[in-house]
């Protein structure tokens, strides 16, 4: 293993998700894969490594009083009950299969991040939607190593929810799926834990630097869009990886 690269790599996927208000683990998942770490084993330290991120983010929110803890908790019950029900089943999934998920979903987050708009399709609102709607979220996120909020939020976001209050909701909501998630892998994996805690410190300085930077330097629009297009060249890498 690389352990000076890939804390590098983590350092910088962080940050510039964390920029995004979005965990770094759709990228650096596969990108670990294309680097030599078994695929379970890299979505284990994927869910890990967005706990640390979307952690620091959350605590320095709660610091500004930013989250709505009472509109969250209903996210974050139902996505950490179900993580670890796609964790388990991970083993039982073909990696080819999982991978091809893997790749619908870098394809959709990325689609969002480039071209989803903040406007309302509905006006739909209700709390009770958000239990069931996280429920199967959660299961994604243990399947696939990631944490979900790339995928939640714009659907959240075209039911009607308020867009600025999703971004901070979701990281909120993000380190209670992947900590169960990840917990559930270490039952099914065996992990490299010098790897787990060099790309740990990485993901918890980028974390850091990007809440930081989002709230006083960018504007998240740009920054999105940007990482928007790096899911479409990690996408394309893992199609060729497939074919």
């Amino acid at each position: 293993m690389f352990y000076g690269e890939l804390f590098f790599i983590t350092l910088f996927i962080s940050t510039f998700f964390a920029m995004g208000g979005v965990g770094g683990a759709p990228a650096l998942v596969p990108i670990f894969a294309f680097l030599g770490v078994p695929f379970n084993s890299a979505k284990a330290i994927g869910l890990f490594l967005n706990t640390s991120t979307t952690g620091i983010s959350t605590i320095m929110n709660l610091k500004r009083k930013a989250v709505d803890i009472k509109f969250a908790l209903p996210l974050a019950f139902s996505m950490m009950i179900t993580a670890p029900i796609g964790a388990y089943l991970s083993q039982f999934v073909p990696e080819k299969i999982v991978k091809g998920l893997f790749l619908l979903f870098l394809l959709f987050a990325g689609s969002m991040l480039i071209f989803g708009k903040k406007e309302a399709k509905f006006n739909y609102s209700k709390g009770w939607l958000l239990i069931p709607l996280g429920g199967g979220v959660g299961i994604i996120s243990g399947l696939l190593g990631v944490g979900g909020g790339s995928l939640l939020m714009p659907i959240l976001i075209l039911l009607g929810f308020d867009a600025k209050k999703m971004a901070i909701v979701m990281s909120f909501v993000v380190p209670f799926s992947t900590l169960t998630g990840f917990l559930t892998y270490l039952q099914i994996v065996e992990l490299d834990w010098q790897l787990v805690a060099i790309t740990t410190v990485g993901a918890v300085l980028g974390g850091y630097i990007g809440n930081y930077l989002m709230f006083f330097h960018f504007t998240p629009k740009q920054v999105k869009r940007l990482i928007g297009i790096l899911l479409y060249i990690i996408a394309g890498r893992l199609l060729l990886h497939l074919l």
